[in-house]
């Protein structure tokens, strides 16, 4: 694999996270419990839906073979993404959503942070200005499931049957491969373990006050960062998210 094939997976990786999440999320639009979360909800998937304007916008620059963002989002099968299992999992009810978003925000923020000293200038601008938006969206997530956790009975109930539900794909965001050596190697991105120690003490004190158990288990579900295996789910949420774009090909505003 050469330095280029990497860095386009892993641009790939990074901008698949942020284009399914962002188009899951944007599902509760017009089905939110309440007004003001339907709101934040859709301003959550819009941010991440302009991230992942920038990341595959360079992706399509490192391939070179003059595809554009909405080329990599639309016209690419589900084999060819290569975004974490845990983003294309269902939304569940109100509680997953946000349990979800939580664990996927606190990794996002680390990852960003430390994106900001890569060595590839555009790669550093991208995190620097994505940073922002994921701060909010880590604190917003954090105390909704502080807040639900350590709520009511039900919402206890449903916060802990979320975190059990979907501990199994949180682990895969730290495996490494080839394509993060590379990236080591080349100084544009950390290796995915390094974060494991930061994000596991942000979840102890989180899960902690929001009095839930983090599940002991090691077990991770894997495929997805290389393609080798996605959910059933994935072709589902992209026969809606590129539908347009297939049945008119080309079309544009």
């Amino acid at each position: 694999m050469t330095r280029d094939d990497a860095f386009l997976q892993f641009l790939l990786r990074m901008g698949d996270n942020t284009l399914v999440l962002g188009h899951r999320v944007s599902e509760w639009c017009g089905h939110a419990p309440v007004l003001e979360e339907d709101i934040a909800l859709a301003n959550t998937a819009l941010d991440l839906i302009g991230q992942t304007q920038m990341w595959l916008a360079l992706a399509g620059e490192v391939q070179g073979d003059g595809k554009s963002a909405d080329d990599l989002a639309f016209l690419r099968d589900a084999w060819d993404f290569r975004n974490a299992l845990l983003v294309e999992v269902p939304n569940g009810d109100f509680g997953r959503t946000l349990m979800r978003q939580f664990l996927f925000d606190s990794w996002h923020k680390l990852m960003l942070e430390r994106l900001k000293g890569s060595s590839d200038e555009r790669v550093a601008a991208i995190a620097e200005k994505a940073v922002k938006e994921v701060t909010y969206h880590v604190e917003r997530s954090r105390d909704t499931v502080i807040g639900l956790g350590d709520g009511t009975e039900e919402s206890h109930a449903r916060m802990q049957e979320a975190l059990d539900y979907l501990w199994p794909y949180v682990g895969e965001l730290f495996t490494g491969d080839a394509v993060d050596a590379e990236m080591v190697a080349a100084g544009i991105a950390p290796d995915p373990a390094s974060l494991r120690a930061d994000y596991d003490a942000i979840l102890a004190e989180v899960m902690a006050e929001a009095t839930l158990s983090i599940p002991k288990s090691g077990f991770a579900h894997k495929g997805g960062r290389d393609g080798r295996m996605h959910t059933e789910h994935l072709g589902h949420l992209l026969t809606s998210m590129q539908w347009l774009q297939r049945a008119y090909p080309g079309a544009r505003w």
